[in-house]
């Protein structure tokens, strides 16, 4: 017989997200070694996942069923039923025994009945799980500790077209380029650790993920993408076709960066030559890559979610709005962004308000606007020189 699963009573904690209300033991910090996880910093990401998959089953126009790869506490599985209309089954797995009684628990205190309100609870190595639900879900959410890459081969191979994976990373050291040797590793690509590290993370997790999805004749329409806190997470529609496929490996490329002026260039074609000079100042070029270098936001889906938030019951609502709101204005913009006070202790001189170098840009006719992985940041479409020149000239003006 197997150990009997015990836990104390007396240390438990209570939390309200959304509708629901869940028990847990309570650790002094959240770590993979806690038997039941539950991490109170996720609430933004969960609530966000709400809007996204609630859009995504208004665009499919049917019922969805949706899958919790990791599920921890069960808070996830459990709001994903009961606050995403049109839902059907809703499976939630975890490997951890622990974690699926406190599951069982929290959907019981919520009123969902397990199997008759086409709810299960699965204990299974996250891999083996995806195989062996091949096909069956709209959704499929991956929310590890750590780094996703050990699982997107399995959804890649299990997932069906027209689905929306939601997959998050946590190791945003090796993302970033803190570490290299481990992101070469887990996603067979060159970081830079730049002022624009944190989209440059976003993108190589996006380009190693369409990568994995082509060997299967699958490709990625990226819906929104963000990086907060500690974690990175992108929503991305699956869909199927070889030629389609290989047409949007098109957006695969590598970013070369100019340490000296702070100009990039973009190469795109997993196979193209990098710039080995800069051709602004003459400088050897650093590169990172391959990434994804195509769209990392959708409007048309943006907008839509921004409309939920009024109906939805969240505790973040004016986080999500600001977060949505600043992801929908910089759609559809280059790769990278431009940091001005980087620019300006490249240039020896105090830093002018960004507001008004982005007005200046903007009588230039570039497009110029903020960007949520940086409060200091614009992404513009103006060459380096012309940002450097209206810098230079408004910190002179100040």
């Amino acid at each position: 017989m197997s150990e009997k699963i015990t836990y104390d009573k007396e240390n438990l904690k209570t939390v309200k997200e959304g509708l629901t209300e869940i028990e847990f033991p309570e650790f002094d910090k959240v770590s993979s070694d806690a038997p039941v996880f539950y991490n109170p910093k996720m609430e933004l990401n969960r609530d966000i996942s709400i809007l996204a998959i609630q859009t995504f089953q208004k665009e499919l126009s049917q019922t969805i069923n949706v899958a919790d790869v990791f599920g921890g506490s069960g808070i996830r599985g459990i709001r994903y039923k009961k606050e995403i209309d049109n839902i059907g089954n809703v499976a939630v797995n975890d490997i951890n025994p622990l974690a699926n009684e406190f599951t069982k628990i929290n959907a019981l205190h919520n009123n969902v009945e397990i199997k008759e309100d086409n709810f299960e609870i699965f204990s299974h190595e996250a891999n083996n799980f995806l195989r062996m639900t091949r096909g069956e879900f709209d959704v499929v959410d991956i929310d590890p500790f750590g780094t996703p890459s050990f699982f997107v081969d399995s959804v890649a191979a299990s997932i069906k077209r027209n689905s929306l994976l939601c997959l998050t990373a946590t190791d945003t050291s090796a993302l970033c380029g803190t570490y290299k040797a481990p992101c070469i590793r887990k996603y067979n690509a060159k970081p830079y650790k730049s002022e624009y590290c944190h989209e440059n993370g976003i993108r190589i997790l996006a380009g190693f993920t369409a990568l994995t999805f082509a060997k299967y004749k699958k490709y990625i329409d990226i819906k929104l993408s963000h990086s907060t806190e500690h974690y990175m997470r992108i929503y991305m529609e699956i869909k199927k076709g070889s030629k389609a496929t290989d047409e949007s490996l098109e957006n695969i490329g590598y970013i070369s960066h100019c340490k000296n002026c702070l100009n990039r260039e973009f190469s795109y074609g997993l196979g193209s030559s990098t710039i080995d000079r800069c051709p602004v100042c003459g400088e050897k070029m650093v590169h990172a890559g391959p990434m994804w270098l195509g769209k990392i936001e959708d409007k048309d889906f943006i907008r839509e979610m921004l409309g939920l938030l009024d109906v939805k019951e969240l505790n973040t609502k004016d986080e999500i709005k600001s977060l949505l709101e600043k992801c929908l204005n910089e759609a559809e913009c280059n790769p990278s962004s431009y940091d001005i006070h980087e620019i300006s202790r490249c240039l020896k001189i105090s830093a002018p308000k960004i507001d008004k170098v982005m007005d200046d840009l903007n009588k230039k006719n570039y497009y110029a606007k903020r960007t949520h992985f940086s409060p200091t940041s614009i992404k513009t479409d103006a060459p380096i020189e012309e940002i450097r020149n209206s810098v230079k000239k408004l910190s002179i003006g100040k």
